[in-house]
């Protein structure tokens, strides 16, 4: 039997939840991860500059029994607000599943094809 569990739609949602602890603490780690990954620079802003707003995506990860293992919470930023050559030059994606990669991998040995 597969139980169903209501994620948090918001910060607020997490924080009045009966498992606040728990994602509060899923959110101390995810800054302690961006911290130590160094994922951005803090700068001052120019006049006239509003800054990017961002967002709390929460997220249960449970197993075949829907028993919760994981309290999954990532800060994300609001970019559909930004405006090319205003707000940014390039887009980067800097995330890439290890599954992925080894697939391609093995596919490109397979088909002996080299990889650029």
């Amino acid at each position: 039997m597969i139980l169903e569990f209501e994620e948090p739609t918001s910060y607020k949602d997490a924080l009045v939840s009966e498992d606040s602890e728990r994602w509060l603490e899923a959110m101390k780690t995810e800054m302690d991860s961006m911290s130590e990954n160094q994922v951005w620079d803090l700068v001052d802003f120019s006049d006239g500059v509003k800054p990017i707003g961002c967002k709390w995506i929460f997220k249960l990860k449970t197993d075949k029994d829907g028993n919760i293992n994981v309290f999954k919470a990532r800060l994300v930023a609001k970019c559909f607000k930004r405006s090319h050559g205003v707000d940014y030059d390039e887009t980067f994606s800097p995330l890439a599943m290890f599954k992925s990669i080894r697939i391609i991998l093995a596919i490109a040995t397979y088909y002996d094809y080299e990889i650029w």
